[in-house]
């Protein structure tokens, strides 16, 4: 017998409450970011694996869900996978984050549509001038050591 799975309207609904009262670096909802993360995982192929991960990606990191409720949570253990593999360590070198999402079956084409939202220019636009170059900066350096083109 197949447990039941959290549907991709009830992952969503789950990542906006979880991320509800958390604002991205121009004070936008958050919930804005992961919604147009999930369309670029879509638009760029992703199955509903992806797509749940996308919803999730940030969840762990930012503390909205823990990684207890993760391993318990009924999704896909793909989808599991992938918001781990998504998830920065403190402390942890860019080079072997990039490392565990390029092992992660899936990963990869959540990270790209999580770094293109991220580097979109009118997101990056509002935000100061210093804030703006040093994102720009680490983004094309994730982007770099994953292998996705500029």
């Amino acid at each position: 017998m197949t447990a039941l799975r959290l549907s991709l309207p009830e992952v969503e609904n789950l990542a906006r409450a979880a991320h509800a009262a958390q604002t991205d670096k121009a004070g936008r909802p958050y919930a804005e970011h992961l919604a147009a993360v999930a369309e670029g995982v879509r638009a760029r192929g992703g199955d509903d694996d992806q797509v749940a991960a996308a919803w999730l990606h940030d969840a762990v990191e930012d503390h909205a869900l823990t990684e207890q409720w993760l391993v318990a949570a009924p999704l896909s253990a793909r989808t599991k996978a992938v918001v781990l593999a998504l998830t920065k360590r403190p402390g942890e070198p860019p080079e072997s984050y990039a490392g565990r999402i390029l092992d992660t079956p899936g990963a990869l084409l959540v990270k790209e549509a999580d770094l293109a939202h991220n580097a979109d220019p009118g997101r990056l636009a509002v935000l100061d001038e210093d804030t703006r170059k040093r994102l720009t900066e680490k983004y094309a350096r994730m982007r770099a050591l994953l292998g996705l083109r500029a």
